[in-house]
């Protein structure tokens, strides 16, 4: 079995060639591929379903709790500022550039990493690493579709850039198509009822509306109108306004919660609001579960994070905790340091050594 340099140096190599193979949501195959070669070579049996790689670290035992290690290696496309190459994986001393190399390429060989260092010791509870697809788009091959083939997971790690803190909270998100409708009319009489007219009463209530429980770690329940349509002449009174809202979800509602007040409070005969979805959930962690409190023993800070990840996919307890900084994702000429690599390999290596639940 390869010592821990080794493994930081191969996992670093991964890291190389998923930057220099596309991957973007729903295009994941090759990464899959890569990644299946790597836990195979590295003496691991490899699972698959769509673009979901997968592996257990040994047989299942349903007397164990389980702990499931999970990131994903699709990414989102680059934008026209890049200065470099986003699919050539250039190494500048500490520094590695390229597409995913962050977000969340680095988790995913890491988590990879430490899966790969606990082969072939005994440890007291079932352990399963998961990397996996579509999760920048929140596509139907994500994570999602491959936890039914799973056995009962009691503690999902989420690599995220997170600068290896925990995030011990997650903000969900709902995004609402809103339609305000009104009553055409010609602009130059006093004629129909105006749904722009009625839209700017809608905007001035949502931009005063709160929901009662505030986040201690995320705040209150963020309300936020992103787009508005409305007309298609100059003389005729709109008798429809649409507007998308963006609603980021603190841990303390479920998005079932949050969507029955909202539709309380403001759904109406004129006014329909219609959520695109309701499963991107928010998500906690007791700060006294064993695993918050491993992290904190060994330097962690603990905080709630306002990005969403394939948590919001998980219907057990989660912690978010990744190599990286959350400000670089999605970024021009997206990086990471290979020291940050290592250092999460490290860290994630000593949450799991002599843990228990």
């Amino acid at each position: 079995m390869l010592n821990r340099k080794e493994l930081k140096n191969k996992a670093i190599e991964l890291l190389k060639d998923l930057i220099e193979i596309e991957s973007f949501s729903g295009e994941e195959n090759k990464t899959a591929d890569r990644i299946v070669e790597f836990l195979e070579q590295s003496g691991a049996k490899a699972e698959r379903i769509n673009n979901n790689v997968y592996s257990f670290h040994s047989p299942y035992d349903p007397t164990k709790k389980t702990i499931l290690l999970n990131s994903h290696h699709d990414t989102v496309k680059p934008g026209q500022s890049w200065t470099y190459n986003p699919f050539e994986a250039k190494i500048e001393g500490d520094r590695l550039t390229g597409l995913g190399s962050n977000d969340a390429g680095a988790s995913a060989v890491s988590l990879l990493a430490t899966f790969i260092y606990f082969l072939d010791k005994e440890i007291p509870f079932n352990l399963i690493v998961a990397i996996t697809a579509e999760e920048e788009n929140s596509g139907n091959l994500n994570v999602g579709s491959l936890l039914p083939s799973l056995p009962k997971i009691d503690l999902g790690i989420v690599g995220e850039p997170t600068k290896m803190d925990m995030a011990i909270a997650e903000r969900g998100l709902i995004v609402y198509d809103i339609e305000v409708k009104g009553k055409t009319g010609h602009a130059a009489r006093n004629e129909g009822i105006n749904a722009i007219y009625l839209a700017n009463d809608l905007l001035n209530r949502l931009q005063n509306f709160c929901f009662d429980k505030v986040s201690e770690f995320m705040g209150p329940v963020k309300l936020t109108v992103t787009q508005i349509e409305a007309g298609k002449q100059h003389n005729v009174v709109p008798d429809s306004c649409k507007l998308v809202m963006d609603v980021r979800v603190n841990e303390l509602y479920s998005n079932e919660e949050v969507n029955a007040r909202l539709q309380k409070e403001f759904s109406s005969d004129s006014i329909s609001f219609i959520p695109r979805s309701l499963r991107l959930n928010s998500s906690k962690i007791d700060p006294t579960h064993p695993i918050v409190q491993k992290g904190i023993s060994l330097g962690c800070a603990t905080y709630g994070s306002p990005t969403l990840s394939d948590q919001s996919m998980m219907d057990f307890t989660t912690v978010k905790i990744g190599p990286g900084d959350s400000a670089r994702s999605h970024t021009p000429d997206e990086f990471i340091y290979l020291s940050e690599i290592e250092h999460g390999i490290d860290r994630y290596i000593a949450l799991l050594e002599d843990f228990n639940f």
